[in-house]
């Protein structure tokens, strides 16, 4: 196992904090993490496990602990067809997604532009198995990403509805998500 990067992030909407690592074993690619955050006042605490294959689209998710007194395990997986499970219930309205979008978290921005490679100036549409919070349902969600410079990203999701300038370090971790969270370190 090579830890490639490890950040913490200052949530601004939830406010707490989260601390991810990323790291390879094999062929494959993992994104863990533990968020810490306040939600309407009550105390949440989500750990999740991510899994992506060699060219970043993701295999499985896990996320467990607590919002307020309300315990949280699921467990997420896709398969080669774009299937998806939620708790092994399948979520025909997520088919097609490539990637998991974890709402409460920053990370999950990570997996697409590191599999989308994209060029100064281009762009992509991606569709996302969203875990909404605090419903934690699955949605899809329709994405783009425009790499503006270096280590900007034009963000774009619900066809226009939300627009965010990403910057982003040299791993593909968001370090400044404007108005939602912000970088307070990083092993890079």
């Amino acid at each position: 196992m090579k830890t490639v990067e490890s950040i913490l992030w200052r949530g601004l909407v939830f406010p707490g904090h989260e601390s991810c690592s990323l790291f390879s074993q094999g062929s494959e690619w993992y994104v863990q993490g533990t968020a810490v955050f306040s939600h309407e006042q009550r105390p949440c605490r989500l750990d999740y496990h991510i899994v992506c294959d060699a060219a970043w689209r993701t295999l499985s998710a896990k996320v467990e602990g607590w919002l307020n007194n309300r315990s949280v395990e699921l467990q997420i997986k896709t398969d080669s067809a774009g299937y998806w499970w939620l708790n092994d219930v399948e979520q025909p309205q997520v088919e097609g997604s490539t990637d998991i979008d974890l709402n409460f978290s920053p990370s999950t921005n990570l997996l697409p532009i590191r599999r989308l490679g994209l060029a100064v100036g281009e762009a992509a549409e991606v569709r996302a198995a969203w875990l909404r919070f605090p419903s934690l349902r699955l949605e899809p969600l329709q994405q783009q990403y425009r790499r503006l410079d270096e280590n900007t990203y034009r963000y774009e999701s619900a066809g226009g509805q939300f627009v965010a300038e990403l910057k982003v370090n040299s791993s593909g971790f968001v370090i400044d998500y404007p108005n939602l969270w912000q970088a307070e370190a990083s092993s890079e």
